[in-house]
């Protein structure tokens, strides 16, 4: 009987996860994993095949952090403004998970739509609860999701690289209205692609 391994995947999924949290995905490699872990980095590719198998489970713990700041939204309204402020705490608290989950870099082949997907589950929340909310078509609903998210992953950005710091009344303000200023144009029915033109032409 081969004897029991001294370090258990979830032992080392946690370290890992914590090198990520304080000081991103790609300082979680075996040697300064193995050494945080006061090992070698034996034991890791016993429990793993290999660092890229860690990485991935480690978004995975990274994913579950987020959801814990969004999983009361139903409790909230309007919804999608509490989930947008959420996330944008997760981004100012957890700067390197939000990196992790939302700012790695993709092959030229990831679309916007695909990013969206990646929301999961709080893409339909938000969807469905403008819907009831606003008395939106779901095409609507899902065009007003998208600018407002686009806007809403800004701000991420912005505080997830300490680029500036905002207080909530300030992020409060700038959901509202871009929320508010999308929806009139939707319902206006003039929400339609403005080209740029050469006035030279």
């Amino acid at each position: 009987m081969p004897p029991k391994a001294k370090y258990t995947r979830e032992d080392i999924i946690n370290k890992a996860f914590e090198i990520a949290r304080n000081k991103g995905i790609d300082a979680v490699v075996a040697r300064d994993l193995g050494k945080a872990l006061g090992t070698s980095s034996s034991p890791i590719f016993t429990a793993f095949k290999n660092m890229e198998e860690v990485q991935s489970e480690v978004r995975k713990v990274a994913l579950k952090e987020f959801e814990s700041y969004v999983s009361d939204a139903l409790n909230h309204t309007p919804v999608s403004k509490y989930i947008g402020m959420k996330m944008i705490e997760f981004a100012m608290k957890e700067p390197k998970l939000f990196q992790l989950l939302y700012m790695r870099e993709h092959d030229r082949n990831q679309t916007y739509d695909m990013l969206i997907g990646e929301l999961g589950e709080m893409v339909d929340v938000c969807i469905n609860a403008i819907i009831e909310d606003y008395d939106l078509k779901k095409q609507e609903a899902e065009l007003l999701f998208r600018q407002v998210w686009l806007h809403t992953f800004g701000i991420c950005v912005l505080v997830a690289g300490r680029v500036c710091t905002l207080t909530p009344e300030e992020i409060s303000e700038m959901l509202s209205v871009e929320f508010q200023g999308t929806l009139i144009l939707i319902k206006s029915g003039k929400y339609h692609p403005v080209p740029v033109v050469d006035k030279k032409q």
